[in-house]
């Protein structure tokens, strides 16, 4: 069985921030477009924008055929039980095109604002997943029951957490990782659990330009998220790539820029190393704008 078979997203599909600041027709018709063009998933995450199953339905209502993936639900927003049912229900009104991606990396006791607004921590990442999916698991379910079940992955990136993944779940969806991470996700999911894979790229035949935006999108993440630059150090990564803004090294270990040929090679890569499905997130100057001339270049290529 081809990999395209046994998990129905293909072998490349796209991830974005941009849909969220856009009206929902808008949305509807880049989601359409995204689906015409042969991308196999459409992959999105939860940034205080919509909600995330509100989101998805909006995407699955837009299109056919294609798969939709939240990469990922932040289980810090919402109890196992609304998650359960929300899944539930996307996944009996939409067969077999909906997968929850779990995540969430907050793991102190404080409270972490936004924009003023207090969003409560879960504690430490690995026990509280667990404890997450046991408790949608015992969810009750008094409703239709969707067949197929909704998949779930979750946001992993370290050996225990890529551990869960396999045995409580479809698989893994990293993000933010390079193709280093890739090969050793495989070798601890094992040869059956998927992984779908995030890229994060830019397309812009101007080096110099590319490059800037590039730098710009892993500074965000080394200065913010402590749980990514964790991970990067357990492949090699020290201090030379962090303290003072992130090196050429990490940048280009993390960012595929160039032509169309650069990024498909680091596809390649990705699912030479072991990924079943990488997701592309075109990244430009402005996060909010909608890459639809990338994403149109793109795929002659890629599909």
């Amino acid at each position: 069985m081809t990999v395209e078979a046994r998990t129905g997203l293909g072998r490349v599909g796209v991830w974005t921030f941009a849909h969220e600041g856009q009206p929902a027709g808008r949305v509807r018709e880049s989601a359409a477009e995204l689906e015409e063009l042969g991308y196999g998933a459409i992959w999105f995450g939860e940034a205080y924008g919509r909600d995330t199953f509100g989101q998805a339905w909006l995407l699955l209502s837009a299109t056919r055929r294609i798969t939709v993936a939240s990469g990922i639900a932040n289980i810090a927003f919402r109890e196992p039980i609304a998650t359960a049912g929300a899944a539930r229900t996307l996944g009996e009104a939409f067969p077999g095109r909906y997968v929850l991606g779990l995540g969430g990396h907050r793991v102190d006791d404080t409270v972490h604002e936004v924009d003023g607004y207090p969003v409560p921590t879960r504690g430490r990442a690995l026990h509280t997943m667990r404890a997450y999916l046991d408790a949608m698991d015992a969810a009750p379910a008094h409703g239709p029951a969707p067949d197929p079940a909704p998949r779930r992955v979750l946001a992993a990136l370290g050996p225990k957490m890529l551990e869960l993944a396999a045995e409580r779940t479809w698989g893994a969806h990293p993000y933010f990782v390079p193709v280093e991470h890739t090969e050793r996700a495989r070798r601890i999911l094992g040869p059956h659990a998927f992984l779908g894979v995030e890229q994060a790229v830019v397309l812009d035949a101007d080096l110099g330009r590319a490059r800037e935006v590039a730098t710009a999108h892993v500074a965000g993440y080394v200065a913010a998220a402590a749980h990514q630059v964790a991970n990067l150090r357990r492949l090699g990564f020290g201090d030379e790539d962090f303290v003072g803004g992130p090196s050429r090294r990490l940048v280009d270990a993390i960012v595929a820029y160039g032509g169309v040929e650069a990024i498909r090679r680091r596809v390649v890569q990705h699912l030479d190393a072991g990924a079943d499905h990488v997701c592309l997130q075109v990244l430009t100057a402005d996060p909010l704008e909608l890459p639809d001339r990338e994403w149109r270049e793109l795929a002659p290529a890629l599909l």
